[in-house]
């Protein structure tokens, strides 16, 4: 069994102009010492998602499981999930400064989160460990860094000493939101090789959101494409690269700067993404979609993609993937050279 396996996760609120759909139907799993990452527009659900499965989406309405060790998280009451959250399942949230509290010191707030979880630890061990921790983030100095406050470390370091905070228990499972995205080239590198270093010291789990497909080949094992709420394609890095057969994992890729060898123009998708109080009928990709045709009417669930099995797609497009090449050539022309298929392993 994975350590977190999440079935057909339904989340969605009530709003004055009607019920939004966050999340509908979403499955995925993680298995110990892997990476997730989950990939899609802003207002794709993905962090609702994994928001929902720590309990944090107050007045949702949910349905599905998030089995974690098998037990159901969903069906966890909130002191349950007080025990959880921190120790076995660490959060690091796309904003470091609002997630930081402005009146405290970093050490204390490192500190106060091991204590909460470990009441043996007295005050002095849990700073020599918030010390520790933040040595190991990278923070230079920590001994005396460690009592400065939030705004007197840049967002790089308010970053890593979030990571410090996630990992200050060494939890089994870490579900990043978007860490990297307010953080220069240089540093977001450097965020992403200390998780990295800290992931293989202590076998951590790690579910990976972001919008950033550079960060996805750099960290991810297996990939979840998420779109109005639902999943259209997962499978490990290498097939949502290179072996893609949804038209929304293609025109992400697509509109990569400088991806492949066509540096002269970016190839955007077309349009907005839906309401997700008013979706469209049937896929709802079919409005931007280049390749959309009558029975795209139909909403598609996840078809398997090839033999294997571990490689899935929501579109009513040819499941052979040479099929499927021959459409993108006639459809695309010279912008589906950019992305061209590799079928030489199908």
């Amino acid at each position: 069994m994975a350590l977190l396996e999440v079935n057909d996760l339904q989340v969605s609120f009530s709003t004055p102009d009607g019920v939004l759909k966050a999340v509908r139907g979403l499955s995925f799993s993680v298995d110990e010492g892997k990476t997730l990452g989950i990939v899609g527009e802003s207002g794709s659900g993905k962090s609702v998602a994994t928001q929902t499965i720590m309990g944090l989406t107050q007045g949702a309405r949910i349905s599905g499981e998030a089995l974690f060790e098998g037990h159901d998280l969903l069906q966890m009451s909130t002191h349950q999930l007080q025990h959880i959250r921190g120790a076995q399942v660490g959060m690091i949230f796309q904003d470091p400064l609002s997630s930081l509290h402005p009146y405290y010191r970093v050490g204390w707030q490192l500190i106060e989160m091991i204590r909460a979880h470990d009441k043996s630890v007295g005050k002095h061990k849990a700073r020599d460990r918030a010390v520790e921790l933040l040595r190991l983030v990278g923070i230079p100095q920590p001994d005396r860094r460690v009592d400065d406050f939030p705004h007197q470390f840049s967002g790089g370091m308010r970053q890593r000493a979030m990571i410090a905070m996630a990992m200050a228990l060494n939890p089994k499972l870490v579900i990043a939101d978007e860490p990297t995205t307010a953080l220069d080239v240089t540093v977001q590198a450097q965020v992403l090789a200390v998780m990295k270093r800290l992931q293989e010291e202590f076998g951590t789990a790690i579910i990976m959101i972001t919008h950033d497909l550079g960060v996805i080949a750099d960290v991810a094992d297996d990939v979840v494409v998420m779109y109005a709420g639902k999943a259209m394609e997962t499978g490990d890095r290498s097939t949502i690269f290179y072996r893609h057969h949804n038209p929304y994992t293609e025109g992400l890729l697509l509109s990569l700067p400088a991806y492949g060898d066509d540096r002269e123009r970016l190839h955007p998708i077309s349009g907005q993404p839906p309401s997700l109080i008013t979706l469209p009928a049937g896929c709802p990709f079919r409005p931007r979609c280049p390749y959309a045709f009558d029975k795209c009417v139909e909403e598609p669930p996840l078809f398997d993609i090839g033999r294997a099995g571990d490689h899935q797609s929501a579109c009513w497009l040819p499941t052979d993937m040479r099929k499927r090449e021959k459409v993108r050539r006639d459809t695309l022309g010279k912008a589906a050279e950019v992305v061209a298929v590799d079928t030489s392993e199908v």
